[in-house]
């Protein structure tokens, strides 16, 4: 058997894997896939030696707090794959635990893959020069990305988005909301609070106050609260239950999928997630808050205008961001409404979002699959 060694740190991570691993299991039999891996990359085959959620930590305050944990995780890691050395090794996203681990790995005549161009477009760029140590070759899911490695003579591929690839060019809204059980008359708010449990403690009650200004308005109104842990669950519920007069929120067990699809508005942390909304055709309002001082020192790194990646892809501002402090239950109330009373806007938005899923719809599990086999010739 080749083995392949394989590290992702989160859900967005989980979903890339899984479907490289089924691209690559459909090309060669002889694949056996070991390292950290989420639900869905275990369901396709790979071997966890550690939980996912051991990795899923986000600003500088908590990776402190988790700081010792992380970085004895990551030398047992090591210690594994020195004493199991794989044939190769693949990074998916995770960039500050992944890079120490290739330039390890790759330092000892391992090739490493790194799937999933870290930001270096919108902040420290300077890692550019620590990437070129660290991996043999770089899998960008972004068109804009190949050129910042081609500058620095690192190999790189653009595969596209697989999101991309799994999602229509035309959501079914009427089927999503048929699924969920919804009315078709009624305003659906999908929110997404984020699915660390960091992201969640930050998000619950800003979403519930925002909720509660959007149903004064409009009584008609149906919250949608994907949550993808037992844990993130309970932090919203509190806040749920926190609130003296009940709303028409109605928390889901995964499906930010349906949720997105059946909605007419997304409220949505920064991330992955924004992604998706776009490529579902979706108007939204981004935001996010983190506590204070890693809010600091992101702002002085931030290279670019926009944090959102339908902003930043489409090289605009086409959907409204509410970042740290202006992310108040009033603004956000305010950006939704506007953004449904807008039929100009509205069109815009998907002409916008179409043109995005365009760009990135490249059958990327095949041509990361490709990429990643040329090094096992």
């Amino acid at each position: 058997m080749v083995k392949i060694g394989i590290v992702a740190g989160e859900a967005s991570g989980d979903l890339l894997g899984s479907h490289l691993i089924e691209a690559l299991r459909r090309k060669r039999q002889d694949l056996e896939f070991v390292g950290i891996a989420g639900p869905k990359m275990i369901h396709a085959g790979a071997k966890s030696l550690f939980p996912i959620e051991r990795l899923s930590v986000r600003g500088y305050l908590e990776v402190i707090k988790h700081l010792w944990g992380l970085l004895k995780l990551r030398r047992q890691l090591l210690n594994h794959f020195l004493s199991n050395p794989p044939d190769l090794f693949i990074g998916i996203d995770a960039p500050d635990f992944n890079f120490w681990l290739e330039k390890k790995l790759k330092n000892k005549g391992i090739k490493t893959i790194h799937y999933v161009s870290p930001s270096i477009w919108a902040w420290r760029k300077n890692r550019i020069k620590k990437i070129k140590q660290s991996v043999t070759q770089v899998l960008a899911l972004f068109p804009f990305e190949p050129a910042l490695y081609q500058k620095e003579e690192i190999s790189v591929s653009y595969v596209g988005h697989p999101l991309a690839d799994i999602l229509p060019m035309e959501p079914d809204v009427a089927g999503a909301r048929e699924a969920l059980k919804l009315e078709s008359s009624a305003l659906v708010v999908a929110m997404l609070p984020g699915s660390r449990q960091s992201e969640v403690q930050q998000h619950a009650d800003l979403f519930v106050q925002t909720a509660k200004r959007i149903y004064a308005d409009h009584p008609n109104a149906i919250f949608l609260v994907p949550l993808i842990t037992r844990e993130t669950r309970q932090i919203f519920e509190a806040a749920v239950f926190n609130e003296p007069e009940p709303l028409p929120i109605q928390l889901l067990f995964g499906h930010a999928h349906d949720a997105m699809e059946a909605a007419n508005v997304v409220i949505v942390a920064s991330g992955t997630a924004t992604l998706e909304a776009a490529l579902l055709k979706k108007p939204m309002v981004i935001t996010y808050r983190m506590s204070r001082l890693s809010w600091q020192l992101l702002k002085r790194m931030h290279l670019q205008p926009y944090v959102g990646l339908p902003n930043i892809l489409a090289g605009k501002l086409v959907v409204p961001e509410l970042l740290q402090d202006d992310a108040t239950p009033e603004k956000l109330a305010d950006a939704a409404l506007a953004m449904m009373a807008d039929a100009d806007k509205l069109a815009d938005i998907k002409r916008e979002f179409i043109e995005i899923h365009h760009s990135l719809r490249q059958n990327t599990a095949e041509k990361a699959a490709t990429a990643i086999l040329a090094h096992l010739t």
